[in-house]
C-alpha cells in the first residue's frame, strides 16, 4: 500500500534525528524511508540529496544516475499528486494510498491530522 510519503515529508522524516527509531543518520533514514515515498512534485535538489545519501551508505558505482531513476519510477505506487485538505491533513490521489481520503481503506480523519503532524516538515 502506498505511497505513504511526499518529498517534503521524507526529507523531513530522514532529518528527524529523534531516539527510538533504528538510526539517527539523516543518509540512513532517507534510503530507508524510501520505499514510502510518492510525489509527483519532486524538488530540483531531490536528486542531489538521494545521490548524497547513496554515496554515504552503499557502494554504488554512479550514485547519481541511481538517485534519478529511483525518483523517476519511484516504486511500485509510483508518483502521487499530494495536497492540503480543507481541515490541513496532507492526502493525495494514490490509488493504494492510506492517505487518499476517497479510498474505501482510507484512514479516518483524526488519524490522517494526526500522521500529518508527525510527518509536518
Amino acid at each position: 500500500m502506498g505511497p505513504g510519503l511526499s518529498w517534503a515529508e521524507l526529507a523531513s522524516a530522514a532529518d528527524n534525528g529523534s531516539a527510538g527509531g533504528s538510526t539517527t543518520d539523516p543518509h540512513s533514514r532517507l534510503l530507508l524511508l524510501l520505499p514510502a515515498f510518492g510525489d509527483a512534485a519532486i524538488p530540483a535538489t531531490a536528486a542531489e540529496r538521494l545521490a548524497s545519501a547513496l554515496h554515504a551508505r552503499t557502494a554504488v558505482e554512479d550514485p547519481e544516475q541511481l538517485a534519478v531513476a529511483l525518483l523517476e519510477a519511484q516504486g511500485p505506487c509510483g508518483p502521487t499528486h499530494w495536497t492540503t485538505s480543507r481541515d490541513g491533513q496532507q492526502i493525495n490521489d494514490g490509488f493504494y494510498s492510506f492517505r487518499n481520503p476517497t479510498n474505501g481503506f482510507a484512514l479516518s480523519a483524526d488519524r490522517l491530522a494526526r500522521v500529518t503532524a508527525a510527518l509536518a516538515p
